[in-house]
């Protein structure tokens, strides 16, 4: 198995892409602790993946809390005494023009999916530290590359800021073994972007921008993440994998 024995956190895990992730991973032999606001939902996907002889923890985790960033590395290490992957994932969308959006608006974006990586991070590097290295994978967004022009500038801003955070992080921590790489979905077939986009036209005009012509699915998302979280990458820091259906190589 790719992952026997490594333990992995990741936010977001309550559904889509998270969800997606922690049942791969868990097939791969991974150790997991999962973490979302999203707890009952949160608490299936452990139940799940214990019943199919998976080992998961859920904890609540707001990543824009340290405290709760806090909390979920200690319940880490509390339960598996060492991290090896940490999965940045938890995120949000946003919709609108930069006359559209709300100080508000932009505000939260950020918190979330920039402050969250960042927490994440700022936790994990010590544990992985202690264990010889790990592996931390930042999901970002070919709209953090290539943004369309109907994307949030908020949202292309945050996930163009997870891309540049993760090269930083690389850099600083390649010395110690600490790798760090960012992942960038197309669009992808999940509850967010059915929620985001509820009219029909939209969907498929964004669908047409698709040279594979069809939306991507949470578990081709994951295939790319479990790479990188995987020894079989072990050369690899840095570096961006891009999975959009040949979106941005327009």
């Amino acid at each position: 198995m790719r992952l026997e024995n490594k333990v992995a956190l990741i936010s977001g895990g309550a559904r889509g892409i998270g969800a997606a992730t922690a049942k791969m991973f868990a097939q791969e032999g991974a150790k997991l602790v999962i973490g979302d606001v999203l707890e009952e939902e949160g608490r299936q996907i452990a139940k799940e993946i214990a019943d199919g002889g998976g080992e998961c923890l859920f904890v609540k985790l707001d990543v824009t809390s340290e405290a709760d960033w806090e909390q979920a590395a200690g319940e880490v290490v509390s339960r598996f005494g060492r991290l090896d992957i940490l999965v940045n994932n938890a995120g949000i969308s946003a919709r609108g023009n930069v006359e559209e959006t709300s100080e508000a608006e932009w505000t939260r974006t950020m918190d979330i999916n920039v402050k969250g990586v960042f927490l994440g991070s700022k936790q994990a590097i010590s544990i992985m530290r202690t264990g010889g290295g790990g592996s931390i994978i930042n999901i970002s967004s070919g709209a953090g590359i290539a943004p369309q022009p109907g994307t949030s500038g908020a949202y292309a801003a945050s996930k163009g800021a997870v891309r540049i955070f993760s090269k930083s992080t690389a850099i600083q921590y390649a010395v110690e073994n600490i790798r760090c790489n960012s992942v960038h979905p197309g669009p992808i077939e999940t509850d967010m972007l059915r929620a985001t986009r509820p009219d029909e036209n939209n969907l498929q005009t964004m669908m047409g921008r698709v040279p594979l012509g069809r939306f991507g699915r949470a578990e081709e998302i994951a295939y790319g993440v479990l790479y990188l979280a995987s020894d079989e990458s072990s050369f690899v820091t840095g570096s961006e994998l891009v999975i959009d259906g040949g979106r941005t190589a327009q």
